[in-house]
């Protein structure tokens, strides 16, 4: 089941004689959480009036495509918030302190990744960019968000043309500059290259956890298979294109992805590359069988790509206090449904 995108939105202001200008305005109001009809209303371009009339109705569909639910402030700041769309299906977004906002790209993830709530309920079915701009409206409301990141609820590369209309539109119409847009990924082939040929060229993000094939297909259960080595030297190459630091993601899950050996082996990888690696301590999992190492061995590991050359740094948990871990919120929802 697929949802509407921005385009049916789009269609019906068009119907009501809106012109470029205008769509334009309307979104940008709409992304800054302002009036759509006080948008219109200028004495330069101004509207026709049947779409001056037909604001409230826009906004009001505008506003039926998420709405918040629950919200789960935690002390470091971030807040959890889950999310109603229009059918009914719910998915999660954060707002995290400094102006970012965490996005979903679907509801579920094929991908099965096993230490993710997410990857244990599969991919119900992608959201549209109008959704994923909806969250980032919804986060406004609340406080400024400055930079965004496709981080949540699924593998945007797996709905890779929603996802690259939403971030066009985030920077075009919702102020967004290109380095504070954030596309993160297993590694899918597809997405190196249409990335490369978009408008925008966000900044990239590669979920790598380990350098070993092996261990990484038993974590990563549907990523493509793919080498360690080689998704490091596409994610450099698309760097390097857009002359941008790419990021690189370590969940470190004691005695599996966080041995000194391990890592030697890829702050040698790494050196000279314009990378960042951010190690993400475990976020607690019902019965994934995984677990966190201790801070003192995580900033160990820390100091030694740093020492070695390698930009690294240790990531705080966000929300640890209220089941940040994605897709932990809407799991809670189903079990209180249920």
């Amino acid at each position: 089941m697929s949802a509407p995108g921005l385009s049916s939105v789009l269609a019906q202001a068009r119907e009501a004689g809106a012109r470029p200008i205008h769509e334009r305005r309307m979104l940008r109001a709409w992304l800054a959480t302002r009036s759509l009809r006080s948008a219109l209303e200028t004495r330069r371009e101004r509207a026709p009036a049947r779409l001056l009339e037909r604001c409230a109705e826009l906004e009001r569909e505008l506003g039926a495509l998420v709405r918040g639910v629950e919200e789960h402030p935690s002390a470091d700041g971030s807040v959890r918030l889950l999310l109603e769309l229009a059918d009914g299906q719910k998915i999660e977004s954060v707002l995290l302190p400094r102006g970012v906002q965490c996005i979903s790209t679907q509801i579920g993830c094929a991908v099965g990744c096993v230490f993710c709530e997410t990857g244990r309920y599969g991919l119900v079915r992608q959201l549209s960019s109008a959704e994923m701009l909806a969250q980032v409206v919804e986060g406004r409301r609340r406080r400024p968000v400055r930079r965004v990141v496709l981080m949540g609820m699924g593998e945007p590369a797996h709905n890779l043309a929603a996802v690259l209309e939403a971030l066009e539109r985030l920077h075009v119409d919702g102020g967004i500059a290109r380095e504070n847009l954030a596309f993160s990924t297993v590694g899918e082939r597809a997405a190196f290259d249409a990335l490369a040929a978009s408008a925008v060229q966000p900044q990239l993000s590669l979920s790598l956890h380990t350098l070993d094939a092996e261990r990484r297909a038993q974590l990563l259960p549907r990523a493509p298979r793919i080498e360690p080595r080689e998704l490091v030297e596409l994610a450099d190459a698309y760097a390097r294109s857009t002359g941008r630091p790419w990021q690189l993601q370590w969940v470190l899950l004691a005695g599996r992805t966080d041995a000194f050996a391990e890592f030697e082996a890829l702050a040698e990888l790494l050196r000279g590359r314009m990378v960042i690696v951010n190690l993400i301590p475990f976020n607690p999992v019902d019965g994934s069988g995984c677990e966190r190492p201790e801070l003192v061995h995580a900033q160990a590991l820390m100091r030694l790509l740093i020492s070695r050359g390698v930009r690294a740094r240790l990531r705080r948990s966000g929300g640890p206090d209220v089941e940040a871990a994605c897709g932990q919120l809407r799991a809670r929802a189903a079990e209180r449904r249920r």
